[in-house]
């Protein structure tokens, strides 16, 4: 059994958390909502800048997402009327792609009926993104940490430590994974692989258990940091100093250019880590636009459809 309609909320996610590359990913409070119904015609109805640009036809990303689902479960739905809304930035390295994709499967899935399981789902997000942290951490919320074999992808998916706080800084410009990408070496030596997963094991252990005191240590990266360092003016500033403003740790999110601190929430430096944040993108004549987030811990999920302006409530909002 399915529904007529179905209306997505879907977790912007950070990936990496310094060296846990293409392996570590968290669910932020910022988010993006999906609603898919059948047809008689393809139509998209997108609100917000983010999204502007967004193809509106079936070359869509959303869509074909969702037909992907319908062939693997054996349906046929050929025409679909899709709205959305996002509080992602596109391509900042806040999970913009990944959101789209999970929101695009768990759509498609629950309105046919979710006939493929939570497994499936992740596998296939895997696959069309090419790495799980994430996908994995927009569709089951929390901390996931994830590893992918190229068909399968074994995860484990824990709650992020009760008084963690993320302050994100947002430069004003975009940065795409494959450009982010194209710096990194295609070898590293044994000594950087040691350095990496060692900390990458001590991070995700410290955010299981709680010890905050670990993480500064944790969070230190040799594989794609310093080699995305020119493609980010000011960020080798903020992973070198954050600490001593009043952060547990510092990392750049996913693929850049945002720059994210992880901070106790108690602690009482958290004015002056953001003003440090934006004093050092201002000094490499960057606009950057700070926020304070939560770790979300729900994944993508089902909304009950009460209002059929829901999309226009939510623009009006933002712009009061």
């Amino acid at each position: 059994m399915g529904y007529e309609a179905v209306r997505i909320k879907i977790p912007a996610s950070t990936a990496n958390l310094g060296p846990g590359f293409d392996t570590l990913g968290m669910a932020l409070s910022l988010y993006a909502w999906i609603e898919m119904k059948p047809a008689e015609q393809t139509t998209f109805h997108l609100y917000g800048d983010q999204l502007s640009g967004i193809p509106q036809d079936k070359t869509n990303l959303i869509y074909k997402v969702a037909q992907a689902v319908f062939r693997e479960a054996g349906v046929q739905l050929p025409e679909l009327e899709i709205s959305m809304y996002s509080e992602i930035p596109l391509t900042r390295g806040l999970g913009s792609s990944a959101s789209a994709i999970v929101g695009a499967l768990v759509a498609a899935n629950e309105l046919i009926g979710a006939p493929l399981s939570q497994n499936k789902l992740m596998d296939m997000a895997t696959n069309l993104e090419k790495h799980p942290d994430n996908v994995g951490a927009s569709l089951l919320g929390g901390i996931v940490t994830a590893a992918w074999d190229g068909t399968h992808t074994k995860y484990i998916q824990f709650d992020a430590p009760d008084n963690l706080e993320v302050l994100v800084a947002i430069p004003d410009f975009q940065l795409s994974t494959s450009a982010a990408r194209g710096v990194l070496p295609t070898e590293v030596s044994l000594k950087d692989a040691v350095f990496n997963t060692s900390r990458t094991s001590l991070l995700t252990a410290a955010l299981a258990t709680g010890r905050l005191d670990l993480i500064s240590f944790a969070m230190q990266d040799v594989l794609h940091q310093p080699y995305r360092a020119s493609l980010v003016p000011g960020l080798t500033h903020v992973l070198e100093e954050a600490c001593t403003h009043g952060a547990l740790g510092a990392a750049l999110s996913g693929a850049g250019p945002t720059v994210l601190a992880l901070v106790d929430k108690n602690s009482s430096d958290k004015q002056d880590l953001e003003q440090f944040m934006q004093n050092t993108f201002s000094a490499e004549g960057i606009t950057a636009t700070t926020l304070w987030l939560k770790p979300c811990a729900t994944g993508a999920n089902r909304l009950t459809i009460e209002k059929e302006d829901f999309f226009e409530a939510i623009v009006r909002g933002v712009q009061s």
